[in-house]
């Protein structure tokens, strides 16, 4: 199973998120849940750069992503991150035996 979290700041501004795991859905490089949640996750990382303007801190491993915004980050990055939030809420709904979304509530 792929497990997504967002994390929200207790202002309600988005600071990150992580994805980690496989969908199993189907067989490696024909599992078309992995490659949504992938695509979705790369491109709002990237996305975050080129057209917002910040370097998050990004780490992939296999099976795994986790970005963290700068504090300073702006409006557009939250824009990139609630486009994040859309696409993995749809794609939970879509897909609930395969990708447990949930949106976590930080301290700082």
């Amino acid at each position: 199973m792929i497990r997504a979290r967002l994390y929200v700041s207790r202002e309600g501004r988005y600071t990150g998120y992580t994805v980690t795991g496989h969908a199993g859905w189907a067989e490696e490089g024909r599992d078309i849940v992995c490659s949504a949640v992938s695509v979705l996750s790369i491109v709002c990382c990237n996305a975050l750069e080129s057209a917002a303007g910040i370097r998050p801190e990004a780490e992939m491993d296999k099976g795994s992503l986790r970005v963290k915004l700068p504090r300073d980050s702006g409006h557009d990055a939250q824009v990139v991150l609630g486009v994040f939030r859309q696409g993995m809420k749809d794609l939970s709904q879509q897909y609930p035996d395969f990708i447990a979304y949930e949106e976590i509530d930080m301290e700082e």
